[in-house]
């Protein structure tokens, strides 16, 4: 890790180097939280799913909700969904008002789920970013939500 870190920042462009770190602390946050989902046999695309869910309040969300929701906009949002379908995480109706539109809900017992990983995830997060002053959280985090806010325009 030490290595990449000293090879990324031999980066001459800082635009590339900025670039190429904001990916890497992404693909090494992922990789560092998917690990904590695979004991509860969840992907990490899974478990974003379920706390779009949650979020719905008891309201059933339909695939392009989810879909705009997820984090990894490349995920195949019908096939997690089968796949928390299958382990009773999760419900799917059709719309009585529009036959063509599916609607996910999420179950007790995915609920039950997210409440054993909650503490879990919070302790991971906290140790992830543990060195890192409430300052400089605040201005990373509005640092990133600028640069998104960006992109998406």
């Amino acid at each position: 890790m030490q290595e990449l870190t000293q090879q990324a920042s031999k980066i001459q462009n800082q635009d590339k180097r900025l670039i190429v770190n904001t990916m890497r602390l992404a693909n090494a946050f992922y990789e560092s939280l998917a690990t904590k989902f695979k004991s509860f046999d969840l992907s990490a695309e899974q478990f974003n799913v379920l706390r779009i869910l949650r979020g719905q309040q008891g309201k059933p969300a339909n695939m392009c909700l989810i879909q705009e929701r997820m984090i990894s906009k490349t995920s195949n949002t019908t096939r997690l969904v089968d796949k928390l379908l299958a382990k009773e995480l999760v419900t799917r109706t059709v719309c009585e008002e529009n036959r063509r539109k599916i609607e996910v809900c999420i179950t007790a017992k995915g609920l039950e789920l997210l409440e054993q990983i909650d503490p879990i995830l919070a302790q991971k997060e906290a140790e992830l970013l543990s060195k890192l002053s409430s300052s400089d959280k605040e201005h990373f985090a509005n640092q990133i939500e600028h640069i998104l806010n960006h992109l998406n325009t």
